[in-house]
This record gives C-alpha cells, sequence and structure tokens, in this order.
C-alpha cells in the first residue's frame, strides 16, 4: 500500500484524529492524546503552518484566561471514494471531515474488464482531480484481497480472475489507492457517520449483489482472507434455484427471483430472515439497510427485516436506512483512505 501518511508522525495524526470530532483546546489534545503539554504545542503548531489546523476563537474555563479552541480545517486536504458495481462507476470527493463534496457517475459495460475500467476510473478521477487530493479508496464487489489490492473471481465479472487492481489503478492514476469490499466500505461510512454509537452492527447493502459488511467491537471485521461478508451466497432454501456463484438456493439468488417477478413481499422477507439470521448468530444490535433496491423501497424493507427480528424485549435491534443513500459505498471507500490518513485504519 502506498504510504498515506503525509503527516510528520504519530502523533500528528492523533493529534489531528481527535481535532476531527470538533473544536477542542490544546489542552484537551493533552489529556484525550495522553501527550504532554509541550508536545501538543509542537504538533498544533506544526498542523496550523501545514493548513490542517485553524485557531478559532475561545472558551472560558472557571477562572483564567479563557482557552484558545483549535479545529479542522476540513477542505484542506481532499479525498475521493470510487463504488463499483456490475453496471455503474460512482466517484465522489470529500474532505477531511468526510463531507461529500461532488461526485460523477458513469455506465460500465456489461462483463466490463479491467482496462476498460480504469480507464473510466480515470475519467472520472481527473474531473474531480485536486492539488489537495490525498488518494482514492475504492469499493469494488467481492471477493477480493483488501491487503494485497487484488481482485479475486466476482460473481458476474468473468475477466476479473486475480487481478491485482490497486497496483494497477496506482499506476495509472499516480496516487495512493486503497481497496476493499463495498459492503465494507459502506460499514466505514455508517461507522465515521455514528461514531462509537456503532459498534457491533451489519449493513446490508442490496444492489446487484446482496452483502454485508460487519462491524464488531467497532472494528470492521474481514476474516482471515479479507473475504467476510459474502453473505449472499450462504444457503437457506435447500432445494432452491440455481444463483450465479454455482450453488443453490442462496439468499441473493431467492432475493433476486423474487424481486424480478415483483413480488416485494417476497423480496424482503427473504432479507428479513437472513438478518435475524445474523442478529441471532453474531449478537448485534444495528443494522444498516442499504443499496439501490432498499432505496427504491425503503419501507417495504424496513418493514421485512423488522418482522423478521427476535421480540424479546431485553435483545433490542435498531434497524434504519442509510441516510448517505447512493454515496454510502464510495463515501466509505474515501472515509477508508482518510483513516489511513488519521493513522487510525479501519
Amino acid at each position: 500500500m502506498a504510504n498515506l501518511r503525509f503527516l510528520r508522525g504519530y502523533n500528528d495524526a492523533v493529534v489531528l484524529g481527535l481535532a476531527r470530532s470538533g473544536a477542542v483546546t490544546r489542552v484537551e489534545l493533552a489529556d484525550r492524546s495522553g501527550l504532554t503539554p509541550q508536545a501538543v504545542s509542537k504538533v498544533v503548531s506544526r498542523l496550523i503552518d501545514d493548513g490542517l489546523l485553524v485557531e478559532s476563537g475561545t472558551r472560558n474555563v472557571g477562572v483564567g484566561k479563557p482557552r484558545t479552541l483549535l479545529k479542522l480545517v476540513a477542505d484542506s486536504r481532499l479525498a475521493l471514494g470510487a463504488q463499483v458495481e456490475r453496471d455503474e462507476l460512482r466517484v465522489v470527493l470529500t474532505d477531511l471531515a468526510g463531507t461529500v463534496l461532488d461526485r460523477a457517475v458513469a455506465p460500465l459495460p456489461r462483463d466490463f474488464d479491467p482496462p476498460t475500467f480504469v480507464a473510466e476510473l480515470t475519467r472520472l478521477v481527473d474531473g474531480l482531480r485536486s492539488e489537495r487530493l490525498l488518494g482514492v479508496g475504492i469499493g469494488f464487489v467481492g471477493p477480493l484481497d483488501h491487503r494485497t489490492g487484488v481482485v479475486h473471481y466476482p460473481t458476474g465479472l468473468s475477466e476479473w480472475q486475480d487481478v491485482p487492481l490497486r497496483a494497477l489503478a496506482e499506476r495509472r492514476l499516480g496516487l495512493p489507492v486503497v481497496l476493499d469490499k463495498d459492503t465494507n466500505t459502506a460499514v466505514v461510512a455508517e461507522a465515521w457517520r455514528r461514531g462509537e454509537e456503532l459498534r457491533d452492527a451489519v449493513l446490508v447493502l442490496v444492489g446487484t449483489g446482496l452483502g454485508i459488511g460487519m462491524l464488531l467491537d467497532g472494528r470492521v471485521h474481514r476474516g482471515v482472507r479479507t473475504n467476510a461478508g459474502e453473505y449472499g451466497h450462504t444457503t437457506i432454501q435447500l432445494d432452491g434455484p440455481p444463483c450465479v456463484c454455482g450453488r443453490s438456493g442462496c439468499i441473493e439468488a431467492l432475493h433476486n427471483l423474487a424481486a424480478a417477478r415483483g413480488d416485494l413481499v417476497e423480496a424482503t422477507s427473504v432479507v428479513g430472515v437472513a438478518v435475524a439470521d445474523l442478529v441471532q448468530l453474531l449478537d448485534i444490535d444495528h443494522v444498516v439497510l442499504a443499496g439501490r433496491a432498499v432505496l427504491a423501497e425503503p419501507a417495504a424493507y424496513l418493514d421485512g427485516v423488522r418482522a423478521r427480528l427476535p421480540k424479546d424485549e431485553w435483545l433490542p435491534v435498531d434497524v434504519s436506512i442509510t441516510p448517505l443513500g447512493d454515496d454510502v459505498v464510495a463515501a466509505g471507500a474515501a472515509m477508508l483512505l482518510l483513516s489511513e490518513f488519521y493513522g487510525r485504519p479501519r
């Protein structure tokens, strides 16, 4: 992975990460970071010189001189995030706070190959490029290896057999690139948005495929081969219809067949059964629904999932639709890259 640590050291990353949560004083930074006041003073001076922090008024704290407030200069650096669906590419531009500033969307041809994709990614990135740009995050359909940046045999894309996408994209774009599954970047976006409130959760992404991103104990769970979350390809009907993955009775196949024949009740019920199993298996307390199918019928998917969840009052589960809409995967890909910048990889 290319080095995203444009900050001058670990202490800089810690201080800047704390400032991302809101205006803070130097004393608060020292208390929350564990650094000495002298170290904080040096770090803050560097970050101000680099245009990453700015003094923004004062706060009265009891008697004595008011304390100077510091805040993040969110637009001092920018990041790009990309979502790759089997038929569409979406790229968003975010600031250091993860706020989406601009976006570009383009269709992708059926069963597109790596050269076609990289060329289209380059075109959209160039349209949003800035001298303040840190790099690009990509949320791609799985399976893939987050650590090596290699895409492995994603269903519906026959030309993607062990493709080193991160290396290809870095070479073509001339920028640092991070790569992860679309479901993982989506759950990163939710974790950024909701902070410590979201520690044990799943995000269910229902688009051209169906998968989940898992946040367990506040960390994205990727598994041994960084391929966790291929939940759409688990069997829930032994004599069910064939799936594109080669198995039968998969969640994704049952959902997509019901949706194709216009049976919304059945389609949402399939997702509800699948989510209820996840709640029982993982003991999570938050479920976030996302993806184009969900966004087209949000009330139906909410009802379909809630109806299947355990009714025990001592096991409450919050079910919601992502407010980030169509941008959740791409924005999360940008936030994944920003997490590296802040020295707090997800």
